[in-house]
């Protein structure tokens, strides 16, 4: 039902100057694979074929990477390093890429905004490859299909953390329905401490319905002047059209230093299981 994943990948991705400065964040590798393939993995474990990536000016690499080398193939081909290919091949078999870039950044919202013309009039996943998830059992965004399945409306993936971090998240207000499910009441964007309604925070996985697009049309600029995902999401919020769930994993934000190298020491270490 859901077979288009969204991927906002224009952002400059600052917090890792110089390394950003020609190189996209999304590409930055947790051991030998860039953030963003994680992510597609991801979205292919969870029923999705079309990845839809917004992209900006100097992201060519994220383009080239699912896509053939025929320079590097010829020189690898029949040696023993081919096989370290061998997955990025069945993604590029597999998957189908398009991209739209995103003249400006102007927040979260205008970036899934301007994906529309890739997405369609149909329901569609949004993954943020900074947000990296593992899980010993089901991907993140599987386990939320299974629940968009049953209410057929939004879903937001949270968790809980401390509330000094509360400025840096989306944080939510919610009703209790099942074991880990909620139903979203009220949401505020990166508030004050004091100000937060809970601390459950909004990460990056979500599933949205087509009719967001209308409402991020003609919703005002929020905090830093940007155009919030969140504050359209309150809009159906409002109406009971927004789950929020708390999902089995964990995520690691690659946003930040030291959240990229805690995800690189924890997947070395499971690489050595």
């Amino acid at each position: 039902m859901v077979e288009t994943c969204l991927f906002p990948a224009a952002g400059y991705g600052t917090r890792f100057l110089p390394a950003t400065k020609a190189m996209p964040k999304e590409m930055l590798p947790i051991l030998t694979k860039p953030l963003i393939q994680y992510g597609v993995e991801e979205a292919l474990n969870a029923g999705c074929r079309t990845m839809a990536i917004v992209t900006g000016r100097g992201k060519r690499s994220i383009e080239d990477h699912f896509d053939i080398s025929y320079e590097l193939e010829h020189q690898i081909k029949d040696t023993s390093k081919e096989k370290f290919l061998t997955e990025i091949r069945n993604i590029m078999e597999t998957a189908t890429f398009s991209y739209t870039r995103q003249k400006e950044m102007r927040g979260l919202g205008h970036a899934i905004l301007t994906g529309e013309t890739l997405v369609g009039r149909n329901p569609f996943a949004v993954i943020l490859a900074d947000d990296l998830c593992f899980s010993e059992g089901e991907g993140v965004l599987t386990q939320m299909m299974r629940i968009y399945e049953k209410y057929r409306c939004c879903v937001v993936a949270i968790e809980e953390v401390d509330s000094h971090e509360a400025h840096k998240y989306g944080i939510i207000a919610a009703d209790v329905i099942e074991e880990k499910i909620f139903r979203v009441k009220d949401m505020i964007e990166k508030p004050q401490k004091e100000k937060a309604p809970s601390n459950l925070a909004i990460i990056g996985r979500y599933i949205l319905t087509p009719d967001i697009f209308n409402i991020l049309r003609t919703t005002k600029p929020g905090i830093n002047g940007e155009l919030q995902i969140t504050d359209a999401l309150l809009e159906l919020a409002k109406l009971g059209r927004v789950i929020g769930y708390k999902f089995e994993g964990i995520r690691y934000d690659c946003g930040s230093i030291d959240g990229f190298v805690r995800a690189t020491n924890d997947f070395y270490q499971r690489m050595q299981k």
